[in-house]
């Protein structure tokens, strides 16, 4: 086993050999790797600073910073600790009793964002709760083919500029003993939005005005037996999410959205893993007009966001791991997206995506994976530092 700590290491974490450590180790008792599980957990300020590098086609290249916190108690941490030296594995199985983060970003295209959120579970995690809120200004290009008016292989775009502010929550319970969660879920923004295209502007404005107000609720289902939050190896999850957002619950609008996903992880021997993810959704409304953000988009790492909008929209994903070592994994990716705009005339519209890419285990006893996704599409390529599966 390679035992160096590589330039490439170095330089992404300088920022946490910066931080107070306290004479904590940052090499593993077992590998003798390079690991901060140690520093987040008995370091009383100990978080994780993950940097973000925007490569985002939507926003244009950028950065920032993202500080994750885990909470545990020492009853919790102790547990995990042994775990952790009992096997290599050990301790990413159990589920931290609460995250939190906070963060910032900016891109070159002026789109900026601030942002802070926490998940924690209670009652040996019969009970989860996911809390956030943010602000920020996103320029973003929205295409549409003129409520089709235009070819279906032809459509226009147009810069806007949505400025403002969200929160959101939701709450799950488990049903019994089982991986069954029910919940309910709660958002709300206040925004503005214009265009640089002065006739899409006036349009905007007299159509939607200058300010709106969106509220939504919603319940939720999930069934999860994925083995680790961060980076399954082992498992599946579903889930199916049914949002209202009407003005009754103090929005300016009216409409629906269906959401279905669903996540697989499939051991093949003890060095490939192969993993499937699916997305569904379907958006409905009664009303002529909506922000162009509205309707849901195709997402698929290497398609710019919102590039492909519908109000039907599905995409299938695959993904195979090999793992070099328990440390270091590459994978291969590759996904296809569907959406049908219904319109004047209906048109459907499919996109494919592809990549590669790494991870490295950061902090074994949580089974934290970061490394760096490289994809393409035929609109665009981009690459990714990613936290997790990369689902």
């Amino acid at each position: 086993m390679d035992n160096r700590f590589t330039p490439r290491m170095g330089i992404a974490f300088l920022s946490i050999l910066t931080l107070p450590c306290h004479a904590i180790s940052f090499l593993d008792p077992i590998d003798k790797q390079f690991d901060i599980g140690s520093y987040l957990a008995e370091n009383a300020y100990g978080f994780l600073p993950v940097p973000m590098i925007i490569t985002e086609p939507a926003v244009g290249y950028g950065g920032g910073i993202v500080g994750v916190f885990l909470h545990e108690s020492a009853e919790e941490k102790e547990a995990r600790k042994q775990k952790a030296l009992a096997s290599f594995d050990g301790g990413a199985q159990l589920m931290p009793a609460g995250v939190t983060a906070a963060g910032v970003a900016a891109t070159q295209n002026g789109t900026w964002l601030a942002f802070a959120g926490h998940r924690h579970s209670w009652l040996k995690d019969s009970i989860r709760y996911i809390g956030g809120a943010g602000g920020g200004r996103f320029n973003i290009d929205i295409y549409s083919d003129l409520g089709g008016l235009l070819p279906s292989d032809r459509t226009i775009s147009f810069g806007t500029e949505t400025e403002g502010g969200a929160i959101f929550q939701h709450v799950q319970f488990r049903i019994a003993k089982t991986p069954l969660f029910l919940g309910l879920k709660q958002i709300w923004s206040h925004t503005s939005l214009s265009s640089d295209n002065p006739i899409v502007d006036a349009i905007l404005r007299s159509t939607i005005g200058e300010t709106m107000n969106n509220s939504g609720l919603g319940l939720q289902a999930e069934y999860d037996t994925r083995d680790n939050l961060f980076f399954p190896k082992n498992g599946y999850q579903a889930s199916a999410e049914y949002m209202v957002y009407n003005k009754a619950l103090g929005g300016d609008y009216n409409y629906q959205i269906l959401r279905l996903d669903g996540q697989i992880f499939v051991p093949i021997t003890e060095q490939w893993t192969i993993a499937f993810a699916g997305n569904y959704q379907d958006f409905s409304t009664n009303e002529y007009s909506l922000p162009p953000t509205a309707r849901p988009f195709i997402e698929l790492r290497g398609v710019p966001s919102f590039r492909y909008q519908g109000d039907q929209i599905a995409a299938a994903q695959t993904q195979v791991n090999y793992f070099i070592t328990p440390r270091w994994t590459v994978s291969g990716f590759y996904g296809l997206g569907y959406r049908q705009q219904e319109s004047l005339k209906d048109s459907s519209q499919t996109v494919d995506a592809y990549g590669v890419g790494f991870r490295y285990q950061l902090a074994r006893r949580y089974g934290i994976h970061m490394g760096v996704d490289l994809a393409a599409s035929k609109d665009d390529k981009a690459f990714y530092i990613s936290m997790g599966s990369g689902f």
